[in-house]
Formats: structure tokens, C-alpha cells, sequence
């Protein structure tokens, strides 16, 4: 498992701030070092962990110049957060001096030996901001909902993909795809699944094993600050978010999803 991950998907309600949210708390859970990284003017991974984003300094501010990365990241129960909010929406227009590209991995190359593991939330779009990830990051997983729409627009993130490797990132990888909502009772849900098989295999991937399962306490959870995990741990998606996070790492799932 790469150290820097980032969840992406230029399509929104896909789950990718769920995804990079449970993440960082289950491995802040197991006593690892975990920072997460949001890029989403939205602030949605911020707002998620409880924290007041209107008046945070944000990775905004660190992109200025303005403010140092370490003064950013902010310690939360379920792990550290380098927040973002709307200020950010002005990044395609405001920062783009030559090696724009590189401004995060810039500033993660200041504090990433503090850290096991780096997680970065996408805004949904293929725009500056998702390149800073990519070229930023070891690895990508790339989330999707059970959904016919969900599945269009993969070839504009080959591309993307395809572009950072060529100029920025050689070694960038999918680690999968992991579909999130899931009821395998649901005949489109399992079309869905042979159809992600499809793409996987377009972007030399695979789909996950673990398939994130649907439940209100993931609707419920950003409301208190907190991640499902922390929120409903007995509920199923967190017990997939184990799974999937074992998977990640290679071990024996301790958190068997109930199927």
C-alpha cells in the first residue's frame, strides 16, 4: 500500500469523501500516523471530521503562500486533516505559474515524514487541483456508485492519468476501483460490477473485493463531526471499510463483510 493515496472520481456522489474519510479513521484506529488532505473547495472532508472550515486556515492559504503547511493541519479524533473551503475554488485561475502542478506535493514533502499514510479527497472534477493529487501521490482508488452514470466519463481520467505519468509521475498506479452503495440483490448493482470489471481492466486495475455496502449512518455521520466507522462501527459499511482497508495492506480481514 503507497504511502500518498488519493480518492478520485471527476463524477460527485460517488462516495469519495466517505471513502477518504473512513480510510484515515481506520488507520488512525490501528495507531498509525494519518494525515488527510482535502482539495475539495467544498470542504466536505473537513466539515466530515468536525472542524469549522470557514474559519480554518486551509491548504488555500498554504498554496498563497500565505500560511505554513504545519500551521494548517489540524489534529482531530479521527486522524489529521489539512482542510480546505470554497477560497479554493479560485485555484484553476489563481495559481498558474509554471510547475502549478507540483504546489502539494511541494508542501506534503515538509511534513510527509511525520506521517505512515497520506490520504487526499478530490473535488469532482478533472481540473488543477485533481492533477496536484495525482502528481502528489503513489497510487489512486477510484470510488463509484452502483449507477449507469457513475461508470461515464472513465476515459477522461485515463487521460489524466495518462498525462501525469507521461509528464510528472511515471510510477502512478490504480489500486482499484471500489463501488461504493452496494446490494448485490439489485440486478444493476451486479451489472454495474461486470461493467466496472470492464473499466478495471482499461486502466490495468481491478475492482476491489470489498464492496462498500448502503446504510443511513453514513448519511448520519458528518452531521457529528465523525466518520461511520467512529459513528456506527457495528454498522456494515464500516465493517467493509475494515475489509477494504486490509485488503489495501495485504492482511487477513479480522472484519469479514456480512454478506
Amino acid at each position: 500500500m503507497e504511502k500518498i493515496i488519493t480518492v478520485t472520481n471527476q463524477k460527485g456522489g460517488v462516495g469519495k469523501t466517505t471513502t477518504s474519510l473512513s480510510l484515515i479513521n481506520a488507520l488512525h484506529m490501528r495507531g498509525l500516523r494519518v494525515l488527510g488532505v482535502d482539495l475539495d473547495p467544498q470542504g466536505s472532508l473537513g466539515f466530515s471530521a468536525g472542524l469549522d472550515i470557514e474559519n480554518s486556515t486551509t491548504v488555500y492559504e498554504v498554496f498563497k503562500g500565505t500560511a505554513q503547511v504545519e500551521s494548517a493541519i489540524v489534529s482531530t479524533e479521527l486522524g489529521d486533516i489539512l482542510p480546505s473551503n470554497i477560497l479554493l475554488s479560485t485555484a484553476e485561475l489563481e495559481f498558474n505559474s509554471p510547475g502549478r502542478e507540483y504546489m502539494l506535493k511541494n508542501e506534503l514533502d515538509h511534513v510527509s515524514n511525520r506521517y505512515d499514510y497520506i490520504i487526499i479527497d478530490t473535488p469532482p472534477a478533472l481540473n488543477v487541483l485533481t492533477v496536484n493529487a495525482y502528481v502528489a501521490s503513489g497510487a489512486l482508488i477510484i470510488p463509484m456508485a452502483p449507477e449507469i452514470l457513475s461508470l461515464l466519463g472513465i476515459s477522461q481520467i485515463l487521460d489524466t492519468i495518462n498525462t501525469v505519468r507521461k509528464y510528472y509521475n511515471p510510477d502512478l498506479r490504480v489500486l482499484g476501483i471500489l463501488l461504493n452503495k452496494f446490494n448485490n440483490r439489485l440486478t444493476l448493482n451486479r451489472e454495474v460490477l461486470e461493467l466496472s470489471g470492464e473499466i478495471a481492466r482499461r486502466l490495468d486495475t481491478k475492482v476491489f473485493e470489498t464492496k462498500i455496502r448502503t446504510s443511513v449512518a453514513v448519511a448520519e455521520a458528518p452531521a457529528h463531526g465523525e466518520s461511520v466507522l467512529s459513528y456506527a462501527p457495528s454498522s456494515k459499511p464500516s465493517q467493509d471499510f475494515q475489509a477494504l482497508l486490509d485488503e489495501l495492506m495485504g492482511n487477513p480481514a479480522p472484519w469479514p463483510p456480512i454478506r
